[in-house]
């Protein structure tokens, strides 16, 4: 199916076509051109000519055009409808709608400023629509200034259901859980409980008392902690940090807690392990 619209595009005109791309017909063909010739090329190519006033696929009242797409085609997906207000904001200067509109405004008019050709900018911006669509699928309760968990939760998904061919039937969730990590394993995570069930849209209450069934018999605190111990113990092994350093990179609030819970899981204090390391 053929798709027309004006040239040089910078919100909607990129959002929708990734949208259709993905979510409607993924061999849909994209044509700009001038805008006073958008209707008749739409007739001599039997094109759906879209963003243009007067066309079924436009804006209605405060909605834009990516908006229609997702009512006419009926999609249901929550990171889309995350998206939504997002370039509804972007691409009608109402950037209270959402805090990522202003950015996307920012992006997207860089964009077209930088690359002449709209062919070429609509690649770059099918690009740049990936990354947003897989922020609102996982990452929206990331923070960037968070404490390095990449290791650990490389780690988790190393033992997590180490036997997939097992008879005992995976839950969704958890599937789903190993699906997020592996996606942004390279990305600071903050691991809470809350903020994964809110993400897998599972009750927490549930995740807490079945997390333990697939996790080394471990809840969820139990296991994050035996993990920033582990990591603890690689950074004294290989690395000459300091023991303030090895507690902020392995997640703990002060050197004194990471003090008491390395002797708990291990029976020395960082020192004394570091100590005994030394005469090996």
């Amino acid at each position: 199916m053929k798709w027309i619209t004006r040239e040089r595009p910078k919100i909607d005109r990129l959002a929708c076509p990734w949208l259709i791309k993905r979510f409607v017909d993924q061999e849909a063909e994209f044509i700009y051109v001038p805008f006073n010739e958008v209707l008749p090329k739409a007739a001599e190519l039997n094109a759906t000519p879209f963003d243009l006033a007067g066309v079924e696929y436009t804006h209605y009242d405060d909605l834009c055009t990516f908006d229609y797409i997702i009512k006419k085609h009926n999609i249901d997906d929550p990171a889309i409808h995350a998206l939504a207000p997002i370039v509804r904001g972007a691409d009608t200067d109402r950037h209270d709608l959402a805090p990522q509109a202003a950015g996307l405004w920012a992006i997207s008019a860089g964009m077209a400023h930088d690359e002449p050709d709209d062919y070429q900018l609509l690649e770059k911006g099918m690009l740049l629509y990936d990354s947003l669509y897989s922020w609102a699928k996982y990452l929206q309760h990331v923070k960037h200034t968070q404490q390095p968990f990449e290791n650990q939760l490389l780690d988790i998904f190393k033992k997590f259901l180490q036997d997939e061919k097992d008879s005992k039937k995976v839950p969704h969730w958890a599937k789903e859980l190993k699906e997020i990590i592996q996606d942004q394993i390279d990305t600071n995570l903050n691991l809470s409980l809350k903020g994964l069930s809110e993400t897998l849209q599972v009750h927490p209450a549930y995740l807490s008392r079945e997390f333990s069934k697939y996790f080394d018999d471990l809840t969820f605190g139990d296991y994050i902690r035996k993990l920033r111990i582990d990591k603890a113990i690689q950074l004294l092994t290989h690395t000459s940090h300091s023991m303030t350093e090895i507690a902020y990179l392995t997640g703990f609030s002060d050197q004194s807690h990471f003090t008491r819970i390395f002797k708990t899981h291990t029976g020395k204090s960082p020192s004394a392990y570091k100590k005994s390391l030394l005469k090996k």
